[in-house]
């Protein structure tokens, strides 16, 4: 059978928040913050507060050990081997294989969104509902992410 999104998001998003929330705090006490440039960079395309971003950049993106909610990260993809990057707040995970700078903008590009919605449990029910009701590649805040890509 499968995976409807939009019918488990009601169930899915307590978890999901929680496990964001969770990872976001991960990242700003692990992770870097950016370089003078980075910031820059993070400006132009849109963050307002550059300075609060940590990068973490891991060997492959965590993955949910609540099952239900890793189910629906990889029967949607949102998450799984493919997955390049994740931005949880002013929090962003990169594969360090994949750390480039299209995809730190795309990433950072996020961070504006979420400042945009003012918080992690403001912007998930937003961005998880456009995926499950237009998919990944057509999703609204992906197609502003993918048009700030340097």
């Amino acid at each position: 059978m499968e995976f409807d999104l939009l019918v488990a998001l009601p169930e899915l998003l307590p978890s999901a928040i929680a496990w964001a929330e969770l990872q976001s705090r991960r990242v700003t006490e692990e992770g870097d913050p950016l370089g003078e440039s980075d910031q820059s960079m993070a400006g132009e395309v849109g963050v307002r507060r550059p300075e609060l971003i940590r990068v973490m950049l891991v060997d492959r993106i965590p993955m949910p050990d609540n099952s239900f909610l890793k189910r629906a990260a990889i029967e949607t993809d949102l998450l799984g081997p493919h997955t390049a990057g994740l931005t949880l707040g002013h929090s962003i995970l990169i594969v360090k294989e994949a750390m480039n700078l299209r995809i730190l903008s795309h990433e950072c590009r996020h961070v504006y969104q979420y400042e945009r919605y003012g918080s992690i449990r403001a912007f998930l029910p937003i961005y998880l509902r456009q995926i499950a009701t237009v998919g990944y590649a057509d999703a609204p805040l992906e197609l502003d992410a993918r048009a700030h890509e340097r």
